[in-house]
């Protein structure tokens, strides 16, 4: 594609990102991740340590400019919305329209119905988002994670005159298979077709392994968002989803556009991380462990917020030859107490205790996890508040692992939850 000239003033790019209101849908259920979600909605499961994947497109909208926010929330929402209240309600303190996280619940102000998909869950809150009379809408996934300024993509999708404009990443075929909505796009960046999920994805002109995915991202300009999603809404025959139902119906009448997102300093493709499934979940925890991670949790320039949990600092206790508490190549958060234990190559996540003699490798351990004398945990999520029984050894025997009723995948990550360890926890938070 054909990149096209943005304009290099900063204050045209502000006014754009000062005039756009994001809404980031947030009700999925994550069905992938099995038991992980079985208590939470998806965008509120934890990451990197001490994070929660809303938190990436939120933080996004802030250093990017945009601070009027609304988070659609439908599933399971109790830890999401907690975790809003606790981490983003600073933004309202008195700032008026000008700055504001809301919580957009399936409040049933239209036909009395939960949300029927992306395009209902804009749908029902219109009489919301035209009380702010943004100029552009951005809506953007929950649950995805990455880092992008979101001014260059509104200053893309102006200059194309566009009516809408998908964000978009480039994929290689034998990935982008039954997983992402792929376009086929001309030499401009128009979009001229597109299919939700295919099995056999069009490729892009210039390469022919790899496809132009969608990362479920859309600006909208407001006045031809409302019209789309009314005329979704008066429709028999719909899901009322935008990559099933608006956007094919459109790309042929209007405008419609791709941005493709790339790294800004290099022009490759950009990081960027769907943990729909266990393994993608551990996989991407497992690169932020890394020496240099292409995500960079510790840039300053780009802080990722959230709520900071108010813990003391981690602790490393004992020293004798068989008895030390050590973490090597790994990530440790607030809270915990590594107790004459080894930690190695893992992210534990906050006020976790890892009792004496104890083995923890190449694992993901949530927070609120105490793990017994002399276990042994290799390759393994495990979930919140799990109690893990002295002696007890996951990870490392796939098939004694099944035995006992834990979730193993087809990489061989062992998951554990306390209902499976049964103890009925259902931890919500």
């Amino acid at each position: 594609m054909n990149d096209v000239n943005l304009p290099d003033d900063a204050r045209f790019v502000s006014r754009l990102t000062r005039d756009t209101l994001a809404l980031v849908l947030a009700g999925g259920k994550g069905s992938r991740l099995f038991e992980l979600t079985s208590w939470r909605a998806k965008p509120a499961l934890f990451f990197g340590g001490k994070y929660r994947l809303i938190d990436f497109p939120l933080s996004n909208c802030i250093n990017s400019g945009i601070r009027r926010m609304g988070v659609l929330t439908q599933y399971k929402a109790h830890s999401l919305v907690r975790h809003m209240l606790n981490g983003w309600s600073w933004l309202q303190a008195g700032a008026g329209d000008r700055e504001f996280c809301d919580i957009l619940p399936a409040s049933q102000r239209v036909g009395g119905e939960w949300y029927r998909g992306t395009a209902d869950a804009v749908y029902q809150n219109l009489d919301i988002i035209r009380t702010h009379k943004p100029k552009f809408v951005l809506i953007l996934s929950g649950d995805h994670i990455y880092k992008m300024d979101y001014g260059p993509y509104l200053a893309y999708h102006v200059a194309k005159q566009a009516d809408m404009t998908i964000c978009c990443i480039e994929v290689p075929l034998e990935e982008a298979a039954g997983e992402f909505g792929v376009m086929t796009v001309d030499e401009s960046g128009r979009i001229v077709g597109f299919d939700e999920k295919p099995e056999n994805p069009n490729p892009l002109p210039n390469n022919p392994d790899m496809c132009m995915a969608s990362m479920g991202n859309y600006a909208f300009n407001t006045e031809f968002l409302y019209e789309q999603v009314i005329r979704d809404a008066d429709s028999m025959d719909t899901q009322h989803d935008f990559g099933r139902n608006v956007i094919p119906s459109i790309i042929d009448k209007y405008r419609v556009y791709a941005f493709p997102f790339r790294d800004p300093e290099s022009g490759e493709r950009a990081y960027w991380r769907d943990v729909g499934t266990l393994d993608a979940f551990w996989e991407a925890n497992m690169e932020i462990v890394s020496v240099t991670p292409q995500l960079n949790l510790y840039d300053n320039e780009w802080p990722i917020w959230t709520h900071q949990l108010q813990a003391p600092p981690a602790k490393f206790v004992f020293d004798q030859p068989e008895r030390q508490g050590r973490a090597i190549s790994s990530i440790v958060s607030g809270g915990c107490v590594i107790s004459g234990s080894i930690v190695r190559g893992s992210l534990v996540f906050s006020n976790c205790y890892v009792h004496s003699y104890a083995e923890v490798t190449d694992s993901v351990i949530l927070p609120d996890v105490h793990i017994g004398e002399r276990a042994r945990i290799h390759r393994s999520i495990i979930d919140r508040g799990c109690k893990i029984p002295a002696g007890m050894e996951i990870g490392v025997d796939s098939d004694a692992d099944r035995a006992r009723g834990f979730r193993v995948t087809k990489k061989g990550i062992t998951l554990v939850t306390p209902e499976l360890l049964g103890q009925q926890l259902h931890y919500t938070r």
